[in-house]
């Protein structure tokens, strides 16, 4: 499991290129609860900065970026040079006591203790702050792409939410939660990419790797799937947001 969740680093590029960035509409609505809009945020798990950016995008917030991994932080560093981006888990923060109004996640709260996680980050968030979770999870009500998910393999993440298991302890509250539908257009690449961007495909053997890859390009020549067009991947963004106990 640790394997895994500092896998990410050898495989940046296709990070970046294959995983969706993160509707803003979503992203405010995490962040709804804060009274105004100068807020600061810690963005834990940040990986190469989907996320970061998104919260940047809604103006007014300054935001400090964690990650255990160098070379996600370095990829960050290298297209978002303003923000703070330094090591750390959602366990262990490199943070004072109560000096940022919320913490947000993307993709990321599988991989974390819930119970540690949260007591951590409640001693970073004022009373009263936010914390944030999120994930873009591929829709697979449709035929293909559950036959694509079959190919790649599921994940924690997906089942996490197709369980409806997400978790939060003290000092937070209940959570709210809220999806949004919608479809991302994909080329051939984007989705090698993507599937080359997951925990279990980076962590896996040559000889696996070229077997996912061989059963995809099979599953896109089905579909008549050739370069220089694209696919709508449906996709479901699972929102969830606690806010700090006094």
């Amino acid at each position: 499991m640790v394997e895994r969740a500092t896998s990410f680093g050898s495989e940046t590029g296709s990070y970046e290129k294959g995983r969706p960035e993160y509707r803003s509409d979503a992203v405010a609505w995490l962040l709804e609860p804060l009274p105004g809009p100068d807020a600061a945020v810690v963005d834990i798990g940040a990986g190469t900065g989907k996320l970061t950016r998104a919260v940047l995008g809604l103006g007014g917030t300054s935001v400090v970026a964690v990650d255990p991994d160098p070379q996600m932080l370095d990829a960050l560093r290298a297209k978002t040079p303003d923000v703070d981006a330094v090591g750390g888990t959602a366990e262990s923060l490199p943070l004072a006591d109560a000096t940022v109004d919320a913490a947000t996640l993307g993709q990321a709260w599988h991989w974390v203790d819930p119970v540690a996680a949260s007591a951590e980050i409640g001693r970073v968030v004022r009373p009263g702050g936010v914390l944030g979770l999120i994930w873009n999870v591929r829709d697979d009500r449709t035929d293909w792409v559950r036959r694509l998910t079959a190919i790649m393999g599921g994940s924690a993440a997906e089942e996490m939410i197709a369980d409806n298991a997400v978790r939060v302890a003290a000092p937070f509250g209940p959570l709210e939660e809220r999806r949004w539908e919608w479809s991302r257009e994909m080329t051939r690449a984007e989705l090698h990419a993507m599937a080359s961007s997951r925990s279990l495909i980076i962590t896996s053997s040559d000889e696996e790797k070229a077997r996912i890859a061989a059963a995809m390009d099979e599953l896109f020549d089905e579909l008549r799937l050739i370069e220089g067009e694209t696919l709508s991947m449906p996709y479901v963004t699972a929102a969830y947001r606690a806010i700090r106990g006094s």
